[in-house]
């Protein structure tokens, strides 16, 4: 689902938040958390095939090193390991394991990547490689927006339930029972 049509993503979602009930404050938390965890995970997994693309655009650039798959094998563990990040505030994941993973943006990142392109980019014309590098790029970017808006809400959620916890308008001892 894009961005513009998520739910979630309405500004009037967090409106009224000091009237809701501390379960549905819960639950529309763990709902944003649930998303965004799906969100990192797409990021992740188009973080690969951007540092194998843009290693390959390095090497035609320098001139340099051998265009074979095999060398290509052999420096994964180094491609990966050292691959670009983009800057930002990483976030802890409160679980590895994706629940929600937006079946839109899963097609477009598996129509870029799925057809074996990353693995033969030694073979691939500058231009084609320059052009997934770019759409591999700009999803990342759109992935990475996408999630900041999760984490503002996730923070005003949170924000409002440490409130109410700070003065007593919730109990901690409500959570123990």
């Amino acid at each position: 689902m894009p961005a513009d049509n998520d739910p979630l993503l309405n500004p009037d979602y967090l409106t009224d938040l000091p009237s809701r009930s501390m379960d549905d404050l819960h639950a529309m938390r763990d709902e944003c958390v649930a998303v965004e965890t799906g969100l990192s995970y797409l990021r992740r997994m188009v973080q690969g095939p951007l540092d194998i693309v843009s290693r390959e655009l390095v090497r035609r650039e320098v001139g340099g090193g051998s265009a074979d798959r095999a060398t290509l094998i052999e420096e994964l563990p180094g491609i990966l390991a050292d691959g670009p990040r983009t800057p930002g505030n990483g976030r802890l994941l409160q679980t590895l394991e994706p629940t929600e993973i937006d079946p839109e943006l899963a097609a477009e990142l598996d129509a870029m990547v799925g057809g074996g392109i990353v693995g033969d980019v030694t073979s691939v014309d500058d231009r084609t490689l320059v052009d997934l590098q770019d759409r591999l790029t700009d999803f990342e970017q759109r992935v990475s927006e996408r999630r900041r808006s999760y984490f503002d809400r996730i923070d005003a959620l949170q924000a409002e339930l440490t409130r109410r916890y700070r003065t007593g308008e919730a109990s901690v001892d409500n959570l123990l029972h």
